[in-house]
């Protein structure tokens, strides 16, 4: 499991303001789990995934302030975006994997991964949707890939920019 910086969260995040008892651990999603995991400083709002029970209350209890986005229902209040969803995906979807605290819960590395390529897909012209699957594919790159692989494969660089289309067959590199 991949740990980010809790005290980003903690520092950005009053989850007392936000004026109920959750039944489940909200998830930290968007900018501020981007924050977490070191890849870039989040922006105004804090983004979260919240259970239907959950909406269900707050929507009774904010709702001049519900949103629906093609089907993903939230509430949008200060600094807040609660959903219930993002592109349907529900709380139980984007909770496997998280990263557990007292209070609420930060999304796994590998959702973050996919919603940043999810992101990019649906709106592949806005810049910060490419920019941010970028970050995520650079973390990935430069934080998991075999060293030994990475360290032969650079020993190799001229046979392959030689190669048609950079495939050496036979083990024949010169």
């Amino acid at each position: 499991m991949i740990l980010g910086n809790k005290s980003v969260i903690d520092n950005a995040l009053d989850i007392s303001s936000i004026g109920i008892t959750f039944s489940s651990k909200p998830i930290i999603v968007g900018g501020l789990a981007m924050e977490y995991y070191g890849l870039r400083k989040c922006g105004d709002d804090i983004d979260l995934i919240i259970s239907n029970e959950d909406y269900q209350i707050l929507a009774s209890q904010y709702s001049d302030y519900k949103i629906d986005i093609w089907g993903d229902l939230g509430i949008k209040f200060n600094q807040f975006e609660l959903l219930r969803s993002i592109s349907r995906l529900d709380y139980d979807f984007y909770s496997k994997g998280a990263v557990e605290y007292e209070k609420y819960k930060v999304l796994s590395f590998d959702r973050l991964f996919f919603m940043t390529a999810a992101a990019v897909r649906s709106e592949p012209d806005v810049q910060k949707r490419v920019d941010d699957f970028g970050l995520a594919l650079g973390h990935c790159y430069n934080n998991y890939r075999n060293q030994a692989y990475v360290t032969n494969a650079e020993l190799n660089i001229t046979a392959y920019e030689n190669a048609p289309d950079g495939t050496i067959f036979g083990g024949k590199y010169a």
